[in-house]
């Protein structure tokens, strides 16, 4: 008989153990969030007028404690008016598209699965094509571009799911579906290209490239609601999640629905991009990118997962969006080049690391 002092020292063993890989984890979190924080600061810094740190912090400091800090006019302007709101929506979209990668790849255990892959972002690119040369949308006025992106990407999505539907819910079915959906808004949209007017054409190929130089404190909040309203949900499937990534048949044996949790988070997942790219257009690599990155790190468990991709994510793109507006300054660039070379490295990094194995 085995005494009962053996068992209690096993589950003391184990809880220690348990509670260094949680901390681990943990401590993963704080350095990006951490990380995230000296980033902004120092991307506030940079652009056609430079600031130190220390001015940029007194600055948002003086906004919420107006007696204690004290600011200039100049600073103030530069700050809160022009650089602020772009590093937020920098912030807030990587995180996003991080998320949405994140999903994507758990819920069809495939690690190419990203909003960009099935569809999502050809559709957008599509209503925005429309808008730009034809005119032609939901609504008028100066909401016609951002709308025709955000409405067609639900309807890719929509579309996504009443095919994988008519062949039965599946990853393989779900994928399909997506690469037929980004082929047919893809040849669409070069349609529209090939009958538009240069300028037109001009102001298309511009919006797929992927901008932040659009943003607002409007556009900021917007996002941010809709991420707020999503991620909780997405968080507290991450246990249905991490049970998918076991196959369909072992998710349904513990009393997962398959189905339903595939296609709640499907349409989910595509309401946080579309939230996104109808404001700053195509922007590439983060969805795919941030989660492999971040498995590498802390493994594949989804309640850590999906919060470190996030701040992966808005950590990725506001280094590349940094890095945009500062390299050839004055000259900025389109955050969706830069996003596709920083993304590269780590694509192929990521594939020569894992050898015989991608997930």
């Amino acid at each position: 008989m085995i005494p009962r002092v053996f068992y209690k020292d096993i589950n003391s063993d184990l809880r220690v153990e348990y509670q260094k890989f949680v901390g681990r984890k943990v401590l993963f979190l704080i350095s990006l969030i951490a990380g995230t924080i000296l980033l902004a600061g120092y991307a506030a810094t940079r652009g056609s007028a430079d600031l130190s740190i220390t001015d940029v912090y007194v600055t948002i400091a003086a906004r919420f404690f107006p007696g204690r800090f004290q600011t200039t006019w100049f600073s103030d302007t530069i700050v809160w008016g022009l650089r602020l709101h772009r590093i937020f929506l920098a912030v807030v979209g990587g995180m996003a598209l991080a998320i949405a990668g994140a999903v994507m790849q758990g819920i069809l255990k495939n690690p190419l699965a990203s909003p960009f892959t099935l569809g999502i972002a050809s559709a957008a690119g599509f209503g925005a094509a429309l808008a730009i040369v034809m005119g032609a949308g939901f609504v008028g006025g100066e909401y016609l571009i951002i709308a025709n992106a955000f409405i067609f990407t639900i309807l890719a999505s929509m579309a996504v799911y009443g095919l994988a539907k008519y062949k039965g819910i599946s990853p393989e079915t779900m994928i399909l579906a997506g690469i037929a959906i980004m082929y047919l808004f893809s040849a669409m949209t070069s349609f529209l290209q090939y009958v538009g007017k240069a300028e037109q054409v001009q102001e298309v190929v511009f919006w797929m490239m992927g901008s932040l130089g659009r943003s607002s404190w409007d556009k900021v909040w917007i996002v941010t609601i809709i991420v707020a309203i999503c991620f909780p949900y997405l968080l507290l499937r991450s246990w249905d999640i991490n049970a998918l990534g076991a196959g369909d048949e072992t998710a349904k044996s513990l009393g997962v629905n398959v189905e339903r949790t595939r296609v709640f988070c499907m349409m989910l997942v595509s309401l946080i991009t579309a939230s996104v790219i109808c404001f700053t257009g195509t922007i590439g690599f983060i969805g795919l990118v941030a989660p492999h990155i971040t498995r590498m790190v802390i493994g594949g468990d989804h309640r850590f997962l999906l919060p470190a991709s996030a701040l992966v994510g808005g950590l990725l793109l506001l280094a590349a969006d940094t890095v945009a507006r500062t390299i050839l300054s004055p000259v900025i660039l389109p955050v969706g080049i830069m996003t596709s070379f920083l993304g590269v490295p780590f694509f192929v990094y990521l594939f020569l690391r894992r050898k015989n194995a991608l997930w």
